[in-house]
């Protein structure tokens, strides 16, 4: 087999080219946007090679994905710490919560209301059951308003949902008491922002299906913001629309620049952080309480939430943390990472890069505040990485009850851990406690020219630099080596002081 250096590309696929008179061509297009190109001498071999990568590209059960048989020689103890590191219980008690505002509800303990929603769920307290059970008949897919953050200072609530079932004039009053429950769990502001994710156009055909958005008409203790964030299907394109653009060889700068703006994917990027923005100022700056959803609840919803909150709160900004975050917001409520990233052998209408786009607005922040995160892009990327790789068992399935359903805990094993056992390699060195203490809140600018485009992401294999060599690798290098030499020097000045002490001693007894 011979090796041909390839460009980035697409989407996964495999794709076995006409015979030359060197060999087969096999050109395999990764989920980590690199392109490699093989040359197998005879045809039979390149055949046989091509039906087992598209097998392994197409698996029709989850126990054919790796995390099943990957084995790092863990026992069962190391196995169950692995998956103990991150408690998603001790997450709330960080944030304040169960308080006398906000309760655990066991609704949901079975998955009989919400199937897609974790089993521990954080209602306000003059919710009961029926209120709750009301407003998830009245919601897409049963997700009704729960807690996913609590801002302790304001006593205002993040909260998630799905669309409700509104049509053009249907209505619950379950729904509305839930609502009115949550504005009242907040006594610092008399409204509730609801924040629909979508263009309002997309809201409106919705309707016309018997679905759409809240009526302000009928809860009067809501403001309502579209802040139009494109759905799935155009995510998908843009990206793609992007990749043509970079994988094309000899590209004038013109053209590039040209291609890079058709694609749309900066603008798309900008909007989830300008979503993010107004959601952090509403909780931060006017004390209120946010009620964010799109259509289902689990992409744009997920987006929002999660970027809105690392802006909020310095903890998301730590390796810790940002694991903390992801868990919650994107594992936990239920992101379909199984359709969205491909997994099986499925719908590709539902392929999406939704996380995808949430690491690169992640990591545009980043760029603006490099003293605020402990953690560099090589983190951001790996994680990235093994999302797709499908080695742990984290994000394998759509939901919680899909990961206890295929006991994922006792047959996987948790990413968290691994990278918690190499955190010093994806460490920020000019990280700043100091300055995150002094900045809790974050506050980026959506001017155009602070948008770039993410080179290693999606250009990440690329001759001569890898990630691994970028410079935030090299100063870590440096300032590791000038501990070192300190270390050293300490030590030496120890020794010498030691020798001249003696060197006296010895001259007063002569």
């Amino acid at each position: 087999i011979k090796f041909v250096e390839g460009a980035e590309g697409s989407s996964s696929s495999v794709e076995k080219l006409s015979l030359t008179t060197t060999g087969c061509p096999l050109v395999i297009q990764c989920r980590n946007f690199r392109v490699v190109h093989f040359v197998v001498q005879r045809e039979r071999d390149c055949h046989d090679i091509y039906s087992s990568l598209l097998h392994l590209l197409h698996p029709v059960s989850y126990e054919e994905l790796y995390g099943f048989s990957y084995n790092p020689k863990q026992n069962d103890q190391q196995r169950e710490e692995g998956w103990q590191l991150i408690d998603l219980g001790a997450e709330f008690e960080r944030m304040g919560v169960p308080c006398d505002q906000w309760q655990l509800t066991d609704v949901n303990r079975e998955y009989k209301v919400c199937e897609t929603y974790p089993r521990d769920l954080y209602v306000p307290i003059t919710a009961s059951k029926p209120i709750i059970v009301g407003s998830s008949k009245f919601r897409s897919k049963g997700r009704f308003p729960v807690l996913t953050y609590f801002y302790q200072e304001k006593k205002a609530a993040v909260c998630r949902c799905s669309q409700p079932l509104s049509g053009f004039s249907a209505r619950c009053l379950e729904d509305e008491s839930m609502l009115q429950a949550i504005s009242k769990a907040n006594h610092n502001s008399r409204f509730v922002y609801v924040m629909d994710t979508r263009p309002k156009l997309n809201a409106l055909a919705n309707r016309a299906a018997g679905k759409g958005y809240e009526n302000e008409d009928n809860y009067s203790n809501i403001r309502f913001q579209f802040v139009g964030i494109e759905n799935i299907h155009v995510m998908r394109s843009s990206l793609q629309k992007l990749l043509e653009v970079i994988g094309t060889r000899s590209l004038s700068m013109s053209d590039y620049l040209v291609g890079l703006e058709s694609s749309g994917w900066l603008r798309h990027i900008k909007a989830i952080v300008d979503a993010a923005i107004f959601l952090a100022k509403a909780v931060t700056v006017e004390g209120a309480s946010v009620l964010v959803h799109c259509s289902d609840g689990w992409d744009r919803t997920a987006q929002v939430c999660s970027l809105g909150s690392l802006l909020m709160d310095p903890y998301y900004r730590t390796i810790k943390g940002f694991m903390v975050l992801i868990e919650k917001d994107w594992i936990s409520f239920g992101h379909k990472f199984a359709d969205r990233c491909g997994q099986l052998d499925g719908d590709p209408k539902e392929v999406s890069p939704i996380f995808t786009q949430f690491l690169e607005c992640v990591w545009q922040l980043t760029e603006q505040f490099p003293q605020a995160f402990e953690f560099s892009e090589w983190f951001l990327l790996q994680i990235h990485e093994h999302v797709h790789s499908c080695q742990y068992g984290n994000f394998i399935s759509n939901n919680q009850r899909q990961r206890e359903e295929l006991q994922l805990r006792e047959r996987t094993h948790s990413l968290w851990a691994f990278l918690m056992s190499e955190k010093q390699n994806y460490l920020n060195p000019f990280y700043s406690p100091a300055y995150s203490e002094a900045h809790p809140v974050l506050e980026p600018s959506t001017l155009p020219y602070h948008f770039k485009f993410w080179r290693s992401m999606y250009h990440q294999f690329d001759r001569p630099m890898h990630p691994r060599q970028s410079i935030l690798k090299t100063i870590l290098t440096l300032r590791e080596n000038s501990r070192k030499a300190e270390s050293t020097l300490r030590a030496l000045e120890s020794v010498t002081h030691e020798l001249f002490v003696r060197g006296e001693k010895k001259s007063r007894r002569d």
